[in-house]
């Protein structure tokens, strides 16, 4: 599939997007729950990307931390999408996010750690820094980018406790320097690739276009509207979901669409041959499938670089979380040929519908309303194993 340049003019539109969006002020939780979450990186320019990482808030509007982990942990993961016993092989997740996050590998130990998960570190080969063509010369720090960073480690650690990890530091949130990241993480044989940012609809490129990879990006975290890169047609793009326990239930879990999750239908990039009528759209619609992104049902992270004063355990939402959590399911599968978003299509049966839910409001239901098979919010479903991958 060849792919077109990103037009400055296409990514204006992120602004339109994420009005009323800022990195440093606490925004009401979507779902009007007890909890407040902000968002952590600076809403995107023409040409950039935001990271979709949001942190819970205390009264004063700074990360809430606490001594020992709250949200959801690994087993919790694993239970919920029927990863538990499930190992890789030690395939490779791939993460590509900007700048630098100097504590990243000790973060991951104390994440790992904490939850008696194997180490995974420099030394004993499971874990690699790199900049954005391989080098060590890294990229300046952003102490918001450096919390999307934990997110994306800790949640591979969680899915996949036996993948290896491979961080791409881009030098900034261009498209540019992003792209220049999955293009070469592409090069260094790994299963899944995870992009956990966006700006608006935009055309694809080439970056992000690698057969035999699986390579997924969050869907935005500003309710219904269209994201890329998830909009490209050659990539997984990942919904949200917000996720609960159901002990009355046979699977002990239900989940509902969050409504900070982003959809919609693609007006520069083709629909793939893979998705359906039923998208209703007729370019790529978003999402493919998703999996936990409420802040208000979200996950415990570590991390040590200091944002807004705060540091150590807090917890975490945003499609940010269900972007590494997918790649690593594809991980798992090892069943990465062709599209792989074509597979899991092709074997929606696998995994868990998700049947109630609205991330806002548009012109066709389905678009933005969770129901029966696919919709946008959600896509064709979450995990249930990795048979729909």
């Amino acid at each position: 599939m060849k792919r077109s340049a990103l037009s400055l003019a296409a990514v204006t539109g992120a602004l339109v997007l994420m009005v009323g969006a800022t990195s440093a002020m606490a925004q009401p939780s979507p779902t009007g729950a007890a909890h407040r979450a902000a968002r952590v990186c600076a809403v995107p320019v023409p040409g950039t990307a935001g990271c979709h990482a949001m942190v819970v808030v205390d009264a004063t509007g700074k990360p809430q931390v606490t001594a020992t982990p709250s949200g959801y942990g690994p087993a919790d993961i694993q239970s919920a999408y029927g990863l538990a016993g499930l190992t890789s092989g030690g395939r490779t997740v791939a993460i590509v996010d900007a700048y630098d996050d100097p504590t990243a590998e000790a973060d991951l130990a104390t994440y790992r750690s904490q939850y008696n998960l194997p180490a995974c570190t420099t030394a004993n080969g499971c874990f690699r820094k790199v900049n954005q063509t391989g080098g060590k010369s890294y990229p300046r720090t952003d102490a918001g980018w450096a919390t999307e960073i934990s997110l994306d480690l800790d949640m591979v650690s969680a899915a996949c406790p036996d993948c290896k990890i491979l961080l791409v530091e881009a030098s900034s949130s261009s498209f540019a320097n992003l792209g220049a990241g999955v293009n070469y993480a592409a090069t260094q044989g790994v299963s899944a690739i995870s992009n956990s940012y966006g700006g608006s609809d935009s055309a694809g490129t080439s970056a992000y276009d690698h057969p035999g990879i699986a390579i997924t990006a969050s869907t935005g975290d500003n309710g219904y509207g269209i994201e890329s890169p998830a909009s490209f047609d050659s990539v997984v793009a990942v919904g949200g979901t917000s996720l609960s326990k159901a002990s009355g239930t046979a699977r002990g879990w239900s989940e509902k669409a969050w409504s900070g999750a982003g959809s919609g239908c693609s007006t520069l990039n083709a629909k793939p041959s893979w998705q359906t009528s039923a998208t209703q759209c007729s370019g790529k619609a978003n999402a493919d499938v998703s999996a936990v992104a409420d802040p208000n049902t979200g996950v415990a992270v570590y991390d040590s670089t200091s944002y807004q004063g705060r540091k150590g355990w807090q917890v975490y939402g945003g499609t940010s979380a269900s972007s590494p959590i997918i790649g690593s399911v594809y991980a798992l599968s090892g069943n990465t040929s062709g599209y792989p978003a074509s597979y899991t299509w092709g074997h929606s049966s696998g995994l868990n519908d998700v049947t109630s839910g609205s991330n806002g409001t548009c012109s066709t239901s389905v678009w933005c309303t969770s129901g029966t098979g696919w919709d946008g919010p959600t896509g064709l479903g979450t995990p249930n194993g990795t048979s729909a991958f």
